[in-house]
């Protein structure tokens, strides 16, 4: 399994990753914009779903959470790629992750299966400080935007959501990058996610913070700004992933393979 880093990360290496991630865009020449342009496509989709039947969202938001998983792995094939010298190459990030199918596969049902246990909590929290007997998704967003008139709600569905939010982030810090870079088992990819938190959880809470503030505040703010901050917080994990989860000396070449791989000389 892979080790996670041992010695304390500076509290501000979530900047470099985003500098690094940053490079990494325009490095491959914004071939991460297209993943950029999915994930606004899936925000308008589930907007324009919550207007026209808003019955209906729930699966569509599910649908997005077994998408979005696939969509950042192109994101990190490219960082991958460009980390290893080779030309990016967006055809290959787009089907990368078939390199290690099924536990991509089970890590995405597992988010999926949190985020539906989340709704379901959402609706039990909503039935206990509501006043009408039926339950509606409309009702529940009202409950939340009237904050100023729901104390009590908001401040319960806050703290179980940063919960299940807190949850869901140390399971995923850095499972996807490790699932596509070394194709480790679903299990495995998780424990190293959890240890990674565990020896450096002040630097991963400034990472989160730093997620939410960047994809949360375009999706609240201004849409559109997801084209870019969306492919550019998944180049930065990448940089987070090899952070908290350096190269093991074993899997580094040897000194007779870098011979072997040498040129000869002309």
């Amino acid at each position: 399994m892979a080790e996670p880093h041992r010695t304390p990360l500076p509290l501000l290496a979530p900047l470099s990753w985003l500098r690094r991630g940053a490079a990494d865009l325009r490095d491959t020449n914004f071939r991460g914009v297209f993943y950029g342009l999915c994930f606004l496509g899936l925000a308008l989709a589930i907007g324009w779903m919550h207007e026209a039947l808003w019955q209906a969202t729930m699966g569509l938001t599910a649908i997005a959470f077994l998408i979005g998983p696939f969509l950042c792995c192109g994101v990190y094939e490219l960082s991958r790629q460009r980390e290893r010298g080779e030309p990016p190459d967006l055809v290959a990030s787009l089907t990368c992750w078939m390199r290690n199918l099924k536990s991509i596969a089970l890590f995405t049902v597992l988010l999926v299966f949190c985020m539906i246990v989340w709704a379901r909590v959402s609706v039990v929290m909503f039935a206990l400080f509501a006043s009408q007997d039926y339950v509606t998704l409309q009702g529940i967003l009202r409950q939340i935007v009237e904050g100023s008139r729901n104390l009590e709600f908001l401040l319960v569905w806050s703290v179980v959501g940063c919960g299940f939010a807190s949850l869901v982030f140390a399971v995923s810090v850095v499972s996807m990058p490790l699932l596509l870079d070394r194709q480790e088992d679903t299990v495995a990819a998780i424990a190293a996610s959890v240890q990674a938190l565990w020896r450096q959880p002040a630097t991963c809470a400034i990472w989160a913070a730093l997620i939410v503030g960047l994809v949360g505040g375009s999706l609240l703010l201004f849409l559109p700004a997801i084209v870019i901050t969306g492919p550019w917080v998944a180049h930065a994990t990448w940089h987070a992933y090899r952070a908290l989860l350096p190269v093991e000396p074993s899997s580094a070449p040897s000194d007779v393979e870098r011979a072997v791989r040498a040129p000869e000389p002309q």
